[in-house]
């Protein structure tokens, strides 16, 4: 009887999918438009997950509006953004880091010439105002810092400029 069995035909409704291909396989098909994490497929643009079994569904996707957008959202942000070399980052001085030195002269030499003690520098209403007026008023040292670091030289010139008068 065994000679009899008749096995039915192979059904036209098989589908057509890779039974055997990984995530990192689909990586190395696709390249850096993709990406594996977990044993899941990720676009790089999107952060969506993908089936990669289907490579119709990827297709599908990198073709569609959401992640073409979002790729020239991300090579648009790539373009501005260049990366910098550890000496560059080092060497380069922001307006405010080169202009700190000038306005704390500038301060302790206006509270010299008004006679106001550098003390009141540390009152509440006169940071209050630095940090709402002045850029980077946040920066300008309390008042022991300012003795320590910026009296002399401004001390020094007023005294020059009061024995010149």
């Amino acid at each position: 009887m065994e000679r009899f069995d008749v096995k039915p035909p192979p059904s036209r409704s098989r589908s057509k999918t890779a039974l055997y291909v990984t995530p990192q396989d689909r990586v190395t098909e696709f390249g850096s438009e993709l990406y594996e994490d977990g044993g899941k497929l990720y676009c790089t643009f999107c952060n969506v997950v993908l089936n990669h079994v289907r490579k119709s569904a990827i297709n599908d996707h990198l073709k569609s509006k959401t992640h073409t957008k979002r790729k020239g959202e991300f090579e648009e942000q790539s373009v501005r953004k260049k990366p910098r070399t550890l000496t560059a980052s080092l060497q380069c001085n922001s307006a405010a880091q080169t202009e700190k030195p000038s306005v704390t002269q500038d301060f302790v030499k206006m509270f010299l010439e008004a006679s106001i003690p550098l003390e009141k520098a540390d009152h509440p209403a006169v940071r209050a105002f630095l940090s709402r007026h002045v850029k980077n008023g946040n920066s300008i040292p309390k008042s022991d810092q300012l003795r320590k670091a910026y009296l002399p030289d401004g001390y020094t010139n007023q005294l020059l400029k009061s024995e010149d008068h």
